[in-house]
């Protein structure tokens, strides 16, 4: 059976990828001409694709729950592998991600980040980091939507307790808008590396909104109260023992 499954698995990821290529090379002509909105709607279908497919592949359902922001607001979200990602995208109209800067240039993927939004962080430049992404954030060139930052940082393996990192805070005092945490349980289907991809329910979950003008400490507690807890009920829902 794990034989089947793994040959399932890499059937999906085989597709995944080509369609990836395939629609970015053919859209991307399309993406420069209709600016961010046609980049943004190219980088939607192809998450939802991936949603749908990973169904008929592995048997893996998704599932967005609590009420997906909309307009100007900091997306603050677990992070454990790249469906998560992908989840986020097909559910948030106007989504962009504060980013590892390496990636604008992978093929593909950093023609699109451009082009809906992204913000780039070179992460290795410590402090400078920090003050390039709140002058970024001020840029006209990245106002509006929903801007998405994973507050650990870097993918977390499911179970692993691994520190918020201040940014976020800094972003929320920042620009001044809600910010909406965000719990998931993907990596136990997903896992940040090998080939498997499980069956079962991976969650994306929208949790109540906090509201700006919190200190930014007191913000940062704030945000890992809810979304540890709740991660930790979405995986144990989905299986995983304590």
């Amino acid at each position: 059976m794990i034989v089947v499954q793994y040959l399932r698995s890499v059937l999906f990821i085989v597709q995944m990828y080509v369609l990836m290529v395939v629609m970015a090379v053919v859209m991307f002509p399309f993406a420069l001409i209709g600016g961010r909105g046609t980049a943004i709607w190219v980088c939607r279908t192809y998450s939802r694709w991936i949603r749908v497919s990973l169904r008929w592949f592995v048997g893996l359902r998704t599932e967005i729950r609590g009420t997906v922001p909309e307009g100007d607001v900091i997306v603050a979200s677990k992070h454990q592998s790249f469906l998560d990602i992908l989840l986020l995208y097909s559910a948030l109209p106007q989504g962009k991600f504060i980013m590892k800067k390496s990636l604008l240039w992978a093929p593909f993927l950093g023609w699109y980040a451009w082009l809906i939004g992204c913000i780039p962080v070179d992460r290795a430049r410590g402090a400078a980091a920090m003050k390039a992404m709140l002058a970024a954030v001020r840029n006209p060139r990245f106002a509006g939507g929903q801007l998405i930052i994973f507050p650990q940082g870097t993918r977390v393996a499911p179970g692993v307790r691994a520190e918020y990192k201040i940014g976020a805070g800094a972003l929320y005092r920042t620009m001044k808008l809600p910010c909406v945490p965000a719990a998931a349980n993907v990596g136990l289907f997903w896992p940040r590396h090998g080939l498997l991809r499980k069956p079962g329910l991976a969650v994306i979950e929208f949790l109540p909104t906090i509201e700006p003008g919190m200190d930014p400490h007191r913000f940062m507690a704030e945000l890992e109260a809810r979304i540890e807890p709740a991660s930790d009920a979405l995986m144990a829902e989905a299986g995983r023992k304590a």
